[in-house]
């Protein structure tokens, strides 16, 4: 494994931090888990502040080269994006957290740029009909 720059998104916020890296997985030293993403492994579990929950197979998620990203993301129960190859990764939203940003039928605030580079945010179009179109290439 190798030791290198990685930039983690995590609920919008971008962290940039050093992880160990080899074909297969991505591991966070237990201190920077702690210390980017607030989340520290206890005799209780994995916690965070007064949340606390059980690890039951240790050994899935640390080892010698630190805590296993994937595995981390799937005891939150949200996805995880990686892109090794680029140092990077995105942490997403749970299931319970986008079914209730669903079930609210209120879309999430963004900023774009136009066409000239004027920033534009939804959330000053509130109250208006407003017509989104995305492209992707893929």
């Amino acid at each position: 494994m190798e030791t290198r720059a990685l930039t983690l998104i995590d609920d919008g916020r971008t962290v940039e931090t050093t992880a160990r890296f080899d074909d297969a997985e991505i591991r966070l030293a237990p201190e920077n888990l702690s210390a980017d993403l607030g989340w520290a492994l206890k005799k209780e579990g994995l916690c965070k502040g007064d949340i606390c929950l059980p690890v039951r197979a240790q050994t899935d998620l640390l080892n010698a080269d630190g805590v296993d990203l994937q595995a981390f993301a799937d005891l939150l129960g949200r996805p995880l994006a990686i892109e090794s190859g680029e140092g990077m990764a995105v942490l997403g939203a749970s299931a319970k957290v986008r079914g209730a940003q669903l079930a609210s039928q209120v879309a999430p605030n963004f900023v774009l740029p136009d066409l000239e580079g004027k920033l534009h945010s939804l959330s000053e179009h509130r109250g208006k009909k407003v017509l989104l179109v995305a492209y992707a290439s893929w």
